[in-house]
């Protein structure tokens, strides 16, 4: 059985779908990951851990933070200098992932990452054990808008805010594309990601995020009333406008087409997203009756509320060259796996409207006019009884599922173990 060191940094419990469900489908092609990752304190994928766990994943999670509140924001800010001057955080995780190396026999290491850490742990490790490494990144600082690759609030004094986050910007830029040059292989998540990325590595590969099919899957689930919903966060309408959806509501409303007792807006967002979404939609207030908003919920739960649902919204925003771009979601996929139609606003006129399109799965609206008719179209078909699945391509959405991606990183390990 071959064996491969994961550096990661989130991963079950915490929002790691990508490493989890590689994990889970590693193991059903005969591979066995150890896996090394930030304990960050979240348990949005507790049932996916569990699973792991009696599967018998090793995983040891590393813990940089212990407060809450004002003194865990101290700690973060205290923490986050550590790390720009003296990569406290990858020192750390290198030791921690030395003790596993120093017990298994790795054939490689794969490194995920959405931004740089543990870029450099996993790349000292590999060269200081001769084990080839492959780099996986989610994301990168390139497709925001702004600076939403930095996960908590700067301090907004006299511009100083905006000069660390182009100094964090600049060094995590240096520290990744470094350490491309080095790597094996590199794989991500767009086709937009793939072209950039390439220039620091030709040996880069795409492998979309996806769905795991065991969880996702149509189903016929009956509703007494019209479900629209939206699951995920928004870190700014930059990257993610929900405007045309609030406009083609507004027009619907005008018409009388719909009424609140039927149609109903969802959103399974956090209280920060819920802010923004609150904030946009106030401008059409005529639709607060329409909306209900519910809190982050247990990804095991989200099956069934897209079942149930009529319609899926996807938020996103026209890619450009100063962001967004190459943002690919798993809310997509999963979305494309229960075959209800998907609604994208505004249509990012880029990959995930690409997608939408080769499956067959929904629309990727423009204008308002367009989301309003589409959603005009399935709310008297479903006043009528009828389904609002759309007629998609389920040839092409089977290559999204999790084992699948599996299988292509798989190609990507042999690939590297041979060279």
């Amino acid at each position: 059985m071959k064996s491969v060191l994961i550096c990661c940094d989130l991963f079950p419990p915490a929002f790691g779908p990508r490493m989890g469900y590689l994990c889970k489908y590693l193991l059903l092609n005969g591979w066995k990951p150890v896996v090394i990752t930030e304990d960050v304190g979240e348990n949005t994928f507790s049932f996916l851990a569990d699973q792991l766990i009696a599967k018998q994943v090793e995983v040891k999670y590393i813990r940089y933070y212990t407060h809450t509140g004002w003194l865990g924001k101290m700690e973060w800010g205290f923490t986050f200098l550590r790390d720009i001057l003296f990569g406290y955080k990858d020192n750390r995780f290198y030791r921690e992932a030395l003790k596993k190396i120093e017990i298994h026999d790795f054939n490689l290491i794969l490194c995920s990452t959405y931004r740089t850490f543990p870029m450099r742990a996993a790349a000292r490790l590999a060269q200081n054990k001769n084990l080839p490494l492959v780099i996986d990144l989610r994301d990168i600082i390139e497709q925001y808008a702004g600076n939403e690759f930095i996960t908590h609030p700067l301090p907004k004094i006299a511009g100083f805010d905006q000069w660390i986050a182009a100094l964090f910007r600049k060094r995590n830029l240096t520290i990744r594309n470094k350490i491309l040059r080095q790597a094996n292989g590199v794989t991500t998540i767009s086709s937009w990601h793939v072209s950039v990325l390439k220039t620091y590595n030709p040996n880069t590969r795409l492998i979309y995020n996806g769905y795991d099919p065991e969880l996702f899957f149509p189903s016929d689930v009956k509703s007494t009333q019209f479900y629209v919903t939206y699951t995920g966060r928004l870190l700014s309408t930059a990257m993610r406008d929900p405007d045309l959806l609030f406009q083609a509501v507004q027009k619907l409303l005008e018409e009388e087409v719909i009424t609140p007792d039927l149609f109903r807006i969802r959103w399974f967002v956090d209280e920060k997203s819920k802010r923004i979404i609150t904030h946009e939609s106030a401008k059409y207030p005529n639709i607060k009756p329409f909306m209900e908003y519910f809190g982050y919920i247990p990804a095991s739960e989200i099956p069934l509320i897209l079942q149930e649902s009529a319609i899926l919204v996807l938020l996103t925003n026209k890619a450009s060259n100063s962001g967004p771009q190459g943002v690919m979601t798993t809310k997509l996929f999963e979305a494309l796996a229960v075959g209800k139609p998907i609604l994208s606003v505004r249509g990012d006129e880029g990959c995930i409207e690409e997608v939408i399109t080769r499956t067959c799965s929904g629309l990727s609206a423009h204008t308002a006019d367009e989301a309003y008719q589409f959603i005009k179209s399935h709310y008297l078909r479903w006043k009528e009884g009828q389904h609002t699945e759309d007629n998609a391509n389920w040839d092409e959405i089977k290559k999204f599922s999790r084992d699948s991606q599996a299988q292509q990183f798989i190609e990507v390990f042999l690939g590297c173990i041979s060279e």
